[in-house]
């Protein structure tokens, strides 16, 4: 069933105008507030401090070799004297020129986060940019708006935030300092997502703080699916940038299924271009998924074991040791498997079983992670298993049940567990069984990758382990979260006379690292 848009897409919408075209969610704002598409991953940081700002004798080209601020002329906008006037000759490169200090303290950066109020606002993208600040990856002149329908004052989103914010990277400067310098540059606008007013209001806050320097506008959409198309609608009616760029980053879940996907995609390019629209998976800038191909594709200790011959099974798990926690008119309607097995764990395992790309480019990742989604056998119930947490006590406190909370349907069938065998039909993983695991409210808190290896053939030792040949296996863990680990298992003689054999761990532990 696909995701009902609030607002049906008309092809004679108003577009914007030309003009203005934790440490994991702060990594991945880097590309957004800098970069144009071409770059990849591992360029995005480098080139900060010298990409932040567009100015308009200085243009980024994407990697269609239009500038990011402009809208394509085969998107119907060939009139457009403004268009023309930005829009470069095929094969034409303008030359990526560091900016000077003049250049910066004229233009501004302004970061709208829509549901400001939100769960995933607070934990994430406020802590996120936050740690931009810390690490000088911002511009000199930004500010952070908060924009959502409950009604706050500024000291009052500053006082919600400054509960979540953390100097988690070093302590070169004092921490209390710089949260402070942060928080004053945080504001807050109350508004209806699908009011042209309530964004018409936002601007002129906006405009205030830019100061009539060249202005450039990011609005992170922290809400559901289902009015994407409205804030963003309203956004380009009322509050895009009219001298500099205006990008939009679109959190997950996008859609429900691939209908809903493709729908959403039709009716934002309605007022975006493609340049304009990022769609982020915040799992992919946490430092273990980040190191996924580094571990593989630099030691050659592992490219050689990484196939069919030597790996029995690989196990994606992720586990919370919570439930909705009156978060359940989302979490309902969705479900464990499109909250996380379909975008979080599917992510992971597209990286864990891709071939070597071409480079590092972000291109050149993504197509070897479609050939692996494309060589993916349909999922066949049979290889699925699906379930609901019940209530129960630990510790003298009561759990309530799934259906218990008040904000899910008593009559709910939403699974919050789910368990699924996948299998990848090409030559490297032919017949290995990729075990996804997700699911709410379970014993533990974890989120890691499980690579257990075959049996050693002829194995000298096997009596040794008793009957449990399981034991005697090797395995490798990635530990995404908590406590970032990667760790070998591997098999040891016991000190002594006899010839006791036991398991051991190879780790590198981030924390103590």
């Amino acid at each position: 069933m696909a995701t009902r848009l609030t607002t049906p897409c008309s092809s004679s919408s108003t577009n914007f105008s030309p003009s203005s075209s934790f440490n994991n969610e702060a990594k991945l704002f880097t590309r957004f507030i800098s970069m144009p598409r071409k770059y990849g991953l591992s360029t995005w940081v480098s080139h900060i401090h010298s990409k932040t700002h567009a100015r308009k004798h200085f243009l980024l080209n994407s990697s269609n070799e239009h500038p990011l601020n402009a809208f394509s002329l085969q998107d119907g906008l060939a009139g457009n004297p403004l268009a023309k006037e930005r829009i470069e000759p095929p094969g034409k490169e303008r030359p990526s020129i560091p900016m000077s200090e003049a250049e910066k303290e004229e233009s501004t950066l302004s970061i709208t986060v829509v549901g400001a109020s939100g769960d995933l606002a607070n934990k994430k993208i406020f802590p996120a940019l936050f740690a931009l600040f810390y690490e000088d990856c911002l511009p000199e002149n930004f500010t952070v708006f908060g924009f959502a329908r409950t009604k706050l004052t500024d000291e009052e989103l500053r006082n919600m935030i400054s509960k979540t914010l953390t100097c988690r990277i070093d302590k070169r400067e004092n921490c209390d300092d710089k949260m402070d310098q942060f928080l004053k540059r945080c504001f807050y606008q109350a508004g209806q997502y699908n009011s042209e007013e309530s964004f018409l209001e936002l601007d002129k806050k906006l405009k205030e703080k830019e100061a009539g320097k060249l202005s450039n506008r990011l609005f992170y959409l922290s809400i559901p699916p289902n009015i994407f198309v409205d804030v963003v609608r309203c956004a380009s009616h009322r509050a895009s940038s009219a001298n500099g760029w205006t990008r939009v980053i679109v959190e997950k879940p996008f859609g429900r299924d691939s209908e809903s996907s493709g729908e959403l995609t039709r009716c934002l390019k309605q007022y975006l271009t493609e340049d304009q629209i990022f769609r982020i998976d915040h799992y992919l800038g946490k430092e273990l998924v980040e190191n996924l191909s580094v571990l593989r594709f630099s030691n050659l200790v592992f490219e050689p074991l990484w196939s069919r011959n030597y790996i029995r099974n690989v196990q994606l798990i992720f586990s919370e040791d919570f439930g909705t926690e009156g978060r359940g008119g989302y979490f309902d309607n969705y479900g464990i498997i499109r909250d996380i097995m379909q975008n979080h764990l599917l992510q992971i395992l597209a990286l864990f079983a891709m071939e070597t790309p071409v480079s590092l480019e972000a291109e050149d990742i993504r197509n070897e992670k479609v050939k692996v989604l494309r060589s993916m056998k349909p999922l066949k119930l049979e290889d699925v298993i699906v379930g609901q947490y019940k209530g129960h006590g630990k510790g003298g406190k009561s759990y309530p049940a799934y259906t218990d909370d008040p904000t899910v349907p008593k009559d709910s069938l939403t699974p919050t567990f789910a368990a699924a065998a996948l299998f990848i039909n090409n030559a490297r993983w032919d017949g290995i069984p990729f075990l996804m695991k997700a699911g709410k409210a379970l014993h533990v808190k974890r989120a890691e990758i499980r690579v257990q290896f075959r049996h050693v053939p002829g194995n000298l030792y096997k009596r040794n382990f008793g009957t449990d040949l399981d034991k005697a296996t090797n395995e490798l863990v990635l530990r995404v979260q908590p406590d970032e680990a990667i760790y070998l298992k591997i098999n040891n003689k016991v000190p002594g006379l006899g010839m006791r054999l036991d398991r051991s761990d190879l780790n590198l532990l981030y924390r103590a690292r």
